[in-house]
């Protein structure tokens, strides 16, 4: 089976950078991104240093792609229906309410997705699961289709993404490996190869691995929640240094020369970020809870509250460099991005370290090279209300936020300096002479500066 059209709904992180690799690499495929957002359509569709998504190397790869086969619609219903292949990439939050609440992954937009693909398709898809979802999402999808379809047969896939902000272009070109799950039947042997021979254009065949639905979709959760423990771990950790006097960097580096460890992921930080971890750990929780695997999540459920655990610790570091209180002083934050190289800031430890400050009196002047002021005060609110913080007014506490756009703007009076994401052009900013360091072990190495109290 060949592949001559893709549809891919969600023009996310995900969605906009996986496709426009997948046009890059595959010319004779023509490739549309559909999203009911007008507005971030428009920014795809847009200048190349404006598109919705930050990361290096996508701006060369949609200039390339963009109008030849790679293009971006809000004509939903038109591209479903030409499609072969359609890929679902729209987001999978944690629940809010009902059960699993604060765990459990909300399907809603995966279900609206299914159901739109049944309503408008006239002839047999490949529905491509790229979302990160939880094991056996593929029944329900499966269960839609056939439910409200127009009787056509449509086969799932799973295809989850392995992509870190920062460097997803370069992990869609060189990928450790890409896992393809389909039904061991003859048309689901039809469909896996029919996505393995696009992947097949730039990967290597010994790096698409093939294996049945659901091990696929567990194969997400089950990868960034190893890669969450390690963040958690190595954090837990510097906190006894702190005590004992030992180096969380040498610490670090002796662990990481056991082969059997390695050395990612080892490096200490105010807490781990980004819509994937926390989300998927949490989700992985909720799953072995509902299979009374108690003990199982009880040690999963820790790794989430090691890295809150650490964020409240920094920020407490910040109070007590301070004197023990930051009502009134001027704090400067460099960095909001959960990490750098990219303009993400989903789950950021910058927001919850911020917004602790902010409740107790401090004015902040923050600064990130590449997340806008809007972003930075929506986090704020979408944090306030998520606490449902009750006895002050959001509006009245952001009146004490200003967002710069240098960092020498933003350090100026200041009486401390928290480096709250590992941006390159702060590893060697020139601190004023007079500086106190307080070794707050982030991301960077000495990451909160107090320059008097």
């Amino acid at each position: 089976m060949h592949i001559k059209n893709i549809c891919c709904i969600g023009a996310g992180y995900v969605g906009g950078p996986t496709m426009a690799v997948i046009a890059l690499k595959c010319p004779d495929i023509k490739v549309t991104v559909v999203d009911l957002n007008k507005e971030r359509i428009a920014e795809w569709n847009g200048p190349l240093e404006n598109l919705p998504v930050f990361e290096p190397g996508l701006q060369e790869v949609v200039k390339e792609a963009r109008g030849r086969n790679l293009f971006f619609s809000t004509e939903v219903n038109k591209f479903i229906n030409e499609a072969e292949m359609i890929f679902m990439a729209v987001n999978t939050p944690t629940k809010t309410e009902g059960e699993g609440a604060g765990m459990a992954a909300d399907l809603r937009h995966v279900e609206a997705c299914a159901k739109m693909i049944a309503k408008v398709a006239k002839t047999g898809k490949i529905v491509v699961e790229k979302s990160t979802l939880p094991v056996r999402t593929a029944e329900k999808i499966k269960e839609i289709l056939n439910i409200e379809g127009n009787g056509i047969h449509f086969e799932i896939l799973s295809n989850p993404e392995f992509l870190a902000e920062g460097t997803a272009i370069n992990d869609l070109f060189k990928s450790d490996r890409v896992l393809i799950g389909g039904d061991d039947t003859l048309k689901g042997k039809e469909a896996v190869n029919a996505l393995v021979d696009i992947y097949s254009n730039w990967i290597p065949r010994e790096k698409i691995l093939t294996t049945n639905v659901w091990s696929s979709e567990l194969a997400k959760l089950a990868s960034n929640a190893m890669l969450a423990q390690r963040i958690s771990s190595i954090n837990s950790l510097s906190a006894l240094c702190e005590k004992t006097g030992a180096d969380i960097d040498e610490l670090s580096k002796a662990v990481g020369m056991d082969h059997r460890i390695g050395s990612h992921f080892l490096k200490a930080s105010v807490g781990f970020g980004g819509s994937c971890f926390q989300k998927d750990i949490l989700n992985l929780v909720y799953l072995c809870r509902h299979y009374g695997l108690d003990e199982v999540a009880q040690y999963w459920y820790q790794v989430v509250k090691i890295n809150d655990y650490q964020k409240n610790r920094f920020a407490q570091k910040i109070i007590d460099g301070l004197g023990g209180g930051v009502k009134d002083k001027r704090i400067a934050i460099l960095g909001w991005a959960f990490k750098a190289n990219t303009n993400d800031s989903r789950e950021s430890p910058a927001i919850y370290v911020v917004l602790r400050l902010l409740e107790l009196g401090a004015i902040l002047q923050i600064y990130d090279p590449m997340v806008s002021e809007k972003r930075i005060k929506d986090d704020l609110k979408r944090l306030y209300k998520d606490q449902k913080k009750a006895n002050s007014n959001i509006e009245f506490i952001l009146e004490k936020v200003t967002v710069f756009e240098n960092i020498e703007e933003t350090i100026n009076n200041s009486k401390a300096i928290g480096v709250l994401t590992d941006w390159e052009e702060f590893k060697y900013i020139k601190w004023p002479s007079q500086l106190l360091v307080f070794d707050g072990r982030n991301i960077i190495e000495n990451a909160f500066y107090s320059i008097g109290k």
